[in-house]
């Protein structure tokens, strides 16, 4: 899959700087490739930080990113945060009596 606008948002905005949330079905290596982010080059600039959440094949995983380049159609990240990996716990949906 590739990056979908719908699934960035503001999670704070302060004196030039915008924190983001990112939430996909895309593992993390896709996610930390150079370009992923090039979708939103007229959002994103220098210095934002970029909270990931991956959601894949019944892992959640998760990361924070910096973005390092944001120019013209062009946006580099680079992780400042480990990327960490846990199965989903499956939910009970009934509990006998």
């Amino acid at each position: 899959m590739a990056y979908q606008s719908k699934d960035l948002s503001v999670l704070a905005y302060a004196n030039g700087f915008t924190s983001w949330h990112y939430r996909t079905s895309d593992d993390a290596g896709e996610v930390l490739k150079p370009g992923y982010f090039n979708g939103a080059s007229d959002l994103i600039r220098w210095g934002d930080m970029v909270m990931v959440n991956c959601i894949d094949g019944g892992f959640c995983g998760g990361g924070i990113l910096i973005v390092t380049t944001s120019n013209l159609g062009s946006v580099t990240t680079q992780a400042v945060s480990p990327f960490v990996s846990k199965p989903v716990a499956t939910p009970v949906s009934s509990v006998a009596a």
